[in-house]
């Protein structure tokens, strides 16, 4: 589970989680490696976690933190650091455990959870759900594969738990999840996909490469 929860803040204030892990060589994106080799994965990884900070952690909308695996990592540099970006550990368990625990732990209202290697993800994906989460118990951003790049729980008037025995990394996913929330009201949000392969790269060459390219000095 997730350890120390965040401070309350604001009351009902719309809260987003960015899950990332450790950005090192070897621990991130070896799909990815295999096709366009170690390093250079590596550095996509740290550049599209360091834009999608820069995106969305500057966003006075929402308060922002930063889920990392693994958790005693927390407070080492190998994060990007942001002035209103909070980072906390994501927890033990497999992907379904680990976000349950941040949004078990955190205080109430919305709370949207996403990951850090979406290159396309924008400030307005991320208002549009919480939009769309005002009318619904759940939001979902579906990814061409059958998953989801984006989930988001309203939370009230009670506590939901989707993410049981759902098999994450396949095409069931996202239907596995919604079958979880049965009888709730369900959104959908934009469709985004992350870059696993390099064949997602080349699908997404536009917002995927040039952050390969142009890898800021220092990430």
């Amino acid at each position: 589970m997730a350890s120390t929860p965040p401070a309350p803040g604001a009351a009902f204030s719309p809260r987003l989680i960015v899950m990332a892990k450790q950005p090192i060589a070897g621990a991130v994106k070896r799909r990815l490696a295999r096709g366009i080799g170690t390093g250079t994965a590596t550095r996509f990884y740290r550049t599209t976690l360091h834009h999608t900070l820069m995106r969305l952690g500057t966003d006075p909308r929402w308060r922002t933190f930063l889920a990392v695996a693994p958790g005693h990592t927390v407070r080492e540099p190998c994060w990007p650091a942001w002035p209103r970006v909070r980072p906390i550990p994501q927890g033990d368990g497999d992907l379904g455990a680990r976000m349950q625990a941040l949004f078990d732990a955190m205080p109430p209202g919305p709370v949207i959870v996403v990951g850090s290697d979406i290159p396309a993800i924008s400030r307005a994906h991320i208002a549009d759900a919480f939009r769309r989460l005002g009318s619904a118990d759940a939001v979902f951003g579906p990814a061409r594969d059958g998953g989801y790049w984006l989930v988001g729980l309203k939370r009230s008037p009670r506590r939901l738990a989707p993410f049981e025995n759902v098999p994450w990394s396949t095409e069931q996913a996202l239907a596995a999840t919604c079958a979880n929330l049965k009888g709730r009201k369900i959104a959908r949000a934009a469709t985004l996909s992350d870059v696993d392969t390099a064949e997602d790269l080349e699908g997404q060459r536009a917002s995927a490469e040039r952050l390969v390219r142009a890898c800021p000095k220092g990430v």
